[in-house]
Parts: C-alpha cells; structure tokens; sequence
C-alpha cells in the first residue's frame, strides 16, 4: 500500500481542489490519501462523493500551533490532526479563531508590501483564493503573477520569510492546547515535520518528549523537509517514546514542487491511527 497523509488543497493553500487532488492522488498510484488543509475542514464535504473507487480518503487538518519555551521566543510548530470529529465546538472555535488569524496577517502584510510599491492587492488575492484559508503561499502566488518574484519559493526566500521586514506573527494556538483538543474531538495528534530545520527554529527532543506525555500521538518522520539523518533521529525518538510514525509529502499542488506520494506511511503505522481515531472515519471502499 501507498499511503500520504499529509496534502493540501485550494481549501487552504494548495492549488487544486479537494475533488481534483484525489484525482491526482489516485493517478499517482496511492492507496490511502489525507487531506490536511490548515486550519478547515472545509474541504471534507466533498470527500466522500469525490473519491474515486480504490482510493481511501483520511479527514484531516494541519493546526497552526506554537511551543514556548521557558528561555526563549515561541516557536512556531504544526498539528496534523486526523480522524477527529468536525462539530466539537471548543475545536470547531479554535479553528475560527485561527482562520480570522491568518486573514488579519494576510491583510497586514499584503498591505506593507503595496505600501512599498509592489504591485499586489488585498481585494485580488482573496478572490483568487476562490474560498480557501487565505495564507503566504497565496500573497506569494500573488507576487508570481506581477512579475517581482521567480516562484513561489523565490518569494519566500526573498520577501516573506520569517526575519522579512513584511513578515507578520500570527496568534497560533498553544501546542498543548491543540493536542488536548485534538484528543477531546476524539482525534489523532501527529506532530507535523518536527525537525525540518530549512523551515526556522525547532524545538528538540525535550519537547517532543514532553508533548508526548501531553497526548501527542504520532511524529511526522519520512517528509521532503527531513534530510536522512533527521528522520533517522525521529525515527528513533519515536520509538523510544512509543508514538505512531508517519510519511507523507506535503503536496501543494504547482505551488511546490514536491510530487504527491514522495513519502508515504507504513500500513502498520496507518492502522495504528485508524485503531486510535474515534471522532471520524475515513471514505472508503
């Protein structure tokens, strides 16, 4: 079996719908596919009649968090939560909360960047999302289409990387907190590529171990950010902490260049998280 567990859609920042990236999915030989949108389940109503037959489709969710740490800047780090139930209303507030976030940030530094002189607009960037959780990746894209920037990638290289005089924070939610909250909708917490160190700041083993005594379920190993020593690192933290081990390929669309399926998830590991999630099933044959 092939299984990824780890994509995006035009929901959030992904460039194709949710129905065409489980047609990507199928066409790329996957078995299992999830769909982690940041912050929305807005893409789940169409999972089940979307699905092409033979692909079994995860309800998912990649929830913008932060770690604090005693001596030091909060560190911004990221929740895959699976098979978790939509309508719990403390989890269902927080991605509310969440969303309004990264529109705010969005606004405040398209709205920098025009002040500036680049060419970008507020008002187009929020129609060209098309509905999605508004984010980067878009205001990149934006950036694309004017001509200022190569790539997406370019963009954040050169102007909305984190220490970018345009760079925004965003109110994220205590890691802590998104994994209790994970766990009450009844879902499976996953910690989201822990060591990509290209990415900024990480938080280290300590933390890891200590959001693993908070609930956290699983740690995202086999990713396109992780070199190989990084993943044989949290293969083994894994291990010594008991928790479900994932890959996946963090999928985009054209927005990066990391195909779909690039890292998958052992089926053993797979039924590990479907044994653990109570609050939702997957779409399947």
């Amino acid at each position: 079996m092939r299984i990824d567990l780890h994509t995006h859609s035009s929901v959030s920042d992904g460039t194709e719908s949710p129905a065409d990236l489980l047609t990507t999915a199928q066409a790329a030989g996957l078995d299992v596919v999830a769909i982690t949108d940041h912050d929305t389940t807005a893409g789940w109503p169409v999972l089940e009649a979307a699905r092409p037959r033979g692909l079994t489709v995860v309800p998912g969710m990649e929830m913008s968090c932060r770690w604090f740490p005693a001596d030091s800047p909060p560190i911004s780090v990221h929740l895959l939560a699976y098979l978790f139930d939509p309508t719990h209303p403390v989890l269902s507030a927080e991605r509310a909360r969440l969303r309004d976030e990264r529109l705010e940030r969005g606004e405040r530094i398209v709205t920098a960047l025009a002040d500036d002189g680049y060419p970008v607009s507020w008002e187009r960037i929020v129609e060209h999302s098309e509905g999605g959780v508004v984010g980067r990746p878009h205001i990149a894209r934006a950036l694309v289409d004017a001509g200022v920037v190569e790539s997406v990638d370019h963009a954040f290289v050169t102007l909305l990387h984190h220490h970018s005089p345009y760079y925004v924070a965003k109110v994220d939610t205590d890691v802590r907190e998104g994994i209790a909250l994970v766990r009450a909708a009844g879902g499976v917490p996953v910690f989201a590529h822990g060591l990509a160190t290209k990415r900024g700041r990480v938080v280290g083993d300590a933390a890891i171990a200590a959001l693993a005594e908070a609930g956290l379920m699983g740690l995202e190993v086999d990713h396109p950010d992780h070199a190989a020593a990084e993943r044989a690192h949290l293969r083994g933290l894994a291990a010594d902490l008991d928790l479900i081990v994932t890959g996946s390929s963090d999928y985009h669309g054209s927005n990066k260049t990391t195909p779909i399926g690039a890292c998958t998830t052992d089926p053993e590991q797979f039924e590990a998280i479907l044994a653990a999630g109570t609050g939702s099933g997957p779409f399947g044959d």
